[in-house]
């Protein structure tokens, strides 16, 4: 455990999170959008105020779009556009990280569901591009991306991953294989998603030692209700923090990265995490390191198919309103960021 009290006491070697339960907004013309965005910021200051110990501050997904699902151009985001500029600016300004939401343009083609972490002097650090839009709700392009990583505050790893992308076990287990010992996911989900929400957090924690902090939009704009449901969660899978449905609220907790090391190195039993590469190292030395996996083999050489594949009724957006795809999935070269 941390220094307790949700963040307020801070131990020298950890790292403050605070999770921030936005209010659910309806943004639908660039003034809208710019007008979230110095919500936004202001929250970033709020934050800092209310916990002066505090690390990063998380936004979650759909913050700055909202739920509408538009793609109309004039709403979309870039990387070196206004609204990045000034969440950097104010993570800046309050000597803080932060972890933000866009939905950005991509010209020609399908806006990308993208999220950044910046650096307490305003330096983006992590940008990422969701791998697993939730279909067939969400009309946004495949991430081209990867799962990247990142240094974080006071010796930490960070990863992110965005709503739906935590519910791919896979997912979880390629931040943490590639040195993540903080998770974050950032979310819209509604209520009807809150027990698999609450179920993914903490396995997706326990079973790479490491801790995941999560959090959806909150409130209603009219139409949708999210459900707030902030929730980080220490290595083995014990929640330190949860949150509710109160708009606006700042759900604050403490993580220990060296703790996470301790268990990731000396840990026998539950090392699950190395423990899937080295198979039986009891019996074999070194452990069997294979791959048994036959939907791992089978992604690799592109041939994925479930037994009862042709039985799915839902292979694209035509249940949400999207028209069906007529081109396969050819990622352009990723532009610089």
């Amino acid at each position: 455990m941390g220094g307790g009290l949700g963040g307020l006491n801070k131990s020298a070697d950890g790292v403050v999170i605070g999770m921030v339960q936005l209010q659910l907004p309806t943004v639908d013309t660039p003034a809208l959008l710019a007008a979230q965005t110095d919500r936004i910021v202001a929250m970033v200051g709020k934050a800092r105020r209310s916990y002066p110990g505090m690390d990063l501050v998380v936004f979650p997904e759909y913050s700055l779009h909202g739920l509408s699902m538009s793609t109309d151009p004039a709403l979309m985001c870039r990387a070196d556009g206004p609204e990045v500029a000034a969440f950097r600016a104010a993570c800046a300004e309050n000597h803080i990280w932060g972890c933000f939401s866009i939905m950005e343009l991509n010209v020609g083609r399908n806006p990308y569901n993208s999220g950044l972490i910046v650096d307490d002097e305003g330096e983006l650090r992590l940008f990422y591009r969701k791998l697993h839009p939730w279909t067939p709700v969400e009309p946004w392009e495949p991430g081209d991306l990867g799962i990247p990583v990142c240094e974080g505050p006071n010796g930490s790893t960070l990863a992110l991953i965005i709503c739906h992308d935590g519910m791919f076990p896979e997912m979880a287990r390629e931040c943490a294989y590639k040195g993540a010992d903080i998770m974050l996911r950032t979310a819209g989900y509604t209520a009807p998603i809150r027990e698999a929400w609450r179920v993914t957090n903490q396995a997706n924690a326990f079973s790479n030692l490491m801790a995941t902090a999560s959090v959806c939009m909150c409130g209603t704009d009219g139409t949708f209700d999210s459900m707030g449901e902030a929730m980080i969660v220490d290595f083995d899978g014990t929640p330190l923090a949860t949150g509710g449905s109160r708009p606006d609220e700042i759900v604050c907790a403490e993580v220990l990265p060296a703790r996470i090391a301790g268990a990731r190195q000396n840990w026998s039993v539950e090392n699950n995490i190395y423990q899937l590469g080295h198979r039986a190292y009891v019996a074999v030395k070194g452990g069997a390191q294979d791959c048994p996996y036959t939907f791992m083999h089978d992604l690799v050489s592109g041939s994925y198919r479930l037994p009862w594949e042709a039985e799915v009724v839902h292979v694209d957006g035509a249940s949400c309103g999207f028209e069906p795809p007529d081109r396969l999935y050819d990622p352009l070269p990723a532009p610089p960021l």
